[in-house]
């Protein structure tokens, strides 16, 4: 309870409560909007630099697309790396129960010299694996001329 003195002669007090029910009501129902309105969703998707996944088109007419918008995945699985461009797979298999970095370089780079204007690539992994796996699988995208990295959270189908 507030006890304020207001100086009286014959010592009289004022007693003041301060009612503050209605401002923990107010910030609750906040708290409450604020959990309700918040995103929830699970990342699908994490872009490390734009590519054409993320453009949107409004043209109504379907071409073909350009060289450079050739899908372009790189799957890192528990037997090792997985390319996929267009239609076209290539495995690279582990050796000595180790991710084959020099042999999927060499892959990525032919890839860069049949597409030299592709710049993205999406890269899956599933969530079993050492993250470091992942780096590795970047880096070697970063080497072989590909800056444009986005990253697929849940492994691929």
């Amino acid at each position: 309870m507030a006890h304020i003195d207001d100086g009286g002669k014959k010592g009289r007090s004022s007693n003041v409560d301060v009612n503050i029910v209605p401002f923990i009501d107010l910030m609750s129902v906040l708290v409450i909007f604020l959990l309700i309105t918040a995103v929830w969703t699970q990342v699908s998707m994490i872009q490390i630099g734009s590519s054409i996944y993320g453009k949107k088109t409004n043209d109504d007419k379907v071409e073909p697309p350009p060289r450079a918008e050739i899908p372009f995945r790189l799957d890192i699985k528990a037997m090792g790396y997985k390319v996929l461009v267009g239609r076209q797979e290539t495995i690279v298999p582990k050796l000595q129960n180790e991710y084959d970095m020099v042999k999927l370089i060499s892959e990525l780079k032919k890839i860069k010299e049949i597409y030299p204007d592709k710049m993205d690539c999406v890269v899956t992994m599933s969530d079993d694996l050492a993250y470091v796996n992942l780096i590795g699988g970047m880096d070697a995208l970063l080497q072989s001329g590909f800056p444009q990295i986005s990253i697929a959270t849940g492994g691929a189908e």
